[in-house]
């Protein structure tokens, strides 16, 4: 019987269980500090136009794969929405329901080997789970330097198989045997380095188009993951209390509608244009990475 089934509604029941206890919390949560006369950010009144604006901006880009952190950190601390010390936990339960979306999504509509689709993400999870706190105990900014550098490698790459120089990507929705076991290796790296700021969107996009599938292949493995891990660490700010509610309740508000229309866009590029999308994202994940390995080291000289 179960041999039948189709391995996505394992996914989906997981992940709409997991969500579903996040909202759960994080409504009573709100409403506990507020009976107790505690102050919650916003409780009282909804997200402003700028708060909404936020969540859809990076939400649609986050869509396309350009990643919602760093934007997300960026025209928080312009307008100065949020504490500092909020801003990551605000993002992690605001980007929540929308990533969740992207993960539903992506996984429903764009075909990839059963296989592959649960091992990667379940590496990466299980990265974050084992392998924070080996991670955090690294330079952080070697660290950054080190995935800079080899994201600035791999555009090239990428835009030399653009114009047929070398082979990269292909059309194959899976990975087996020693390929499927160099990738989730890879995968639980990244997923550990998730848990300390670096982000995983470009370098899974290189390590699915280096291994021969079609870059599109990359947007389920990539979201699944994210959809999974970012509830997880949502409940531990959420017990903390380290998040601005009405930030994130923008972030969620606006998140939504803009994953749905970006979606569609990506879903109809064809593979050369994907290509190009991946280099302009990988691009720009290798210098943030890079700048933020400079302000990291910045800061561990003073």
């Amino acid at each position: 019987m179960f041999n039948s089934i189709d391995p996505r509604v394992f996914l989906f029941t997981a992940l709409a269980l997991l969500t579903a206890y996040l909202l759960h919390s994080w409504y009573r949560t709100a409403s506990a500090a507020t009976r107790a006369g505690r102050r919650v950010d916003g409780w009282s009144e909804p997200p402003n136009f700028y708060e909404n604006a936020v969540g859809f901006v990076t939400n649609f880009f986050d869509t396309l794969g350009i990643g919602s952190f760093a934007p997300t950190t960026s025209l928080f601390k312009l307008r100065q929405v949020v504490s500092d010390e909020n801003i990551p936990g605000t993002m992690m339960i605001g980007h929540t329901p929308p990533v969740v979306i992207q993960a539903f999504f992506f996984i429903t509509v764009v075909s990839v080997d059963p296989v592959t689709l649960v091992t990667m993400p379940v590496a990466a999870v299980l990265g974050a789970w084992l392998g924070a706190g080996v991670v955090a105990r690294l330079p952080r900014y070697r660290i950054q330097v080190g995935m800079g550098v080899a994201l600035l490698i791999a555009a090239v790459t990428f835009v030399l198989a653009i114009f047929d120089i070398a082979a990269v990507g292909g059309d194959a929705t899976g990975l087996s045997g020693a390929n499927l076991a160099i990738a989730s290796a890879v995968m639980l790296v990244l997923g550990a380095l998730m848990t300390i700021g670096v982000g995983m969107y470009a370098p899974t996009m290189v390590v699915i188009s280096l291994m021969g599938m079609n870059p599109l292949a990359a947007f389920p493995i990539m979201m699944g993951a994210a959809a999974f891990l970012m509830p997880v660490a949502g409940l531990r700010f959420l017990k903390a209390g380290r998040y601005g509610l009405k930030a994130a309740l923008g972030l969620a508000i606006g998140g939504v509608p803009a994953v749905l229309i970006a979606a569609l866009v990506v879903k109809s590029l064809p593979l050369n244009y994907m290509r190009w999308l991946v280099v302009v994202v990988v691009l720009y994940a290798a210098i943030l990475m890079l700048r933020s390995a400079v302000q990291e080291r910045r800061k561990t000289h003073r």
